[in-house]
């Protein structure tokens, strides 16, 4: 039975938790250098089998060690501002004509930037942890598909309005910065938790 009290709850609390992640900061990115409709639907799908993965693995998520957890995403993010920041020019100029980029290429980006940027992350393992408590994984994978497609959502849009008053240069550096600076945060907590 469908609860619309538990997807709500569920819902508030994943879309508070994803709002300052890299959801956002990637939406963002994407939004930024391909046309949006064709990244939403690639991040959509992406997050439609992360909170699968979270539903079926119910509480078995938390299981995993959190400093090993922290580790892998703070070296995830130190190679994702790598990449920002290593980019060739010629690559830059060519991603900001939308036009040529076709709908698989783009949405294939998209959904796997997400697929992997957000395995084992906070909100997938919160999911996990909702579905186990509630025990009511429709009304649990509802709420978090929606919350997810909300934060990635606003994130495309932020970045295609965002780049008509700041160069994607400045924009890169910023997200390559707070890239760098979630990673150091990451491997901190890893290293003393």
């Amino acid at each position: 039975m469908f609860s619309f009290t538990v997807a709500a709850v569920v819902f508030g609390v994943i879309f508070l938790a994803e709002l300052p992640d890299k959801t956002a900061l990637a939406g963002l990115m994407l939004g930024t250098r391909y046309r949006a409709s064709y990244v939403f639907v690639g991040v959509a799908a992406a997050f439609l089998v992360h909170v699968g993965l979270a539903i079926a693995a119910g509480s078995v998520l938390t299981l995993l060690p959190h400093r090993v957890v922290q580790g892998v995403v703070g070296v995830l993010f130190l190679v994702g501002a790598a990449v920002l920041l290593l980019k060739k020019e010629e690559e830059e100029e060519e991603v900001k004509k939308p036009a040529d980029q076709s709908f698989w290429k783009v949405a294939g980006a998209g959904f796997t930037m997400i697929l992997v940027a957000e395995f084992g992350d906070l909100t997938q393992i919160m999911t996990a942890n909702l579905a186990a408590r509630y025990d009511d994984p429709i009304s649990v994978g509802v709420g978090a598909v929606l919350a997810l497609w909300a934060v990635a959502g606003l994130g495309i849009l932020g970045g295609r309005t965002l780049m008509k008053y700041v160069p994607l240069k400045l924009i890169t550096k910023i997200a390559a910065a707070v890239m760098a600076v979630l990673a150091a945060f990451s491997l901190y907590e890893a290293l003393a938790g």
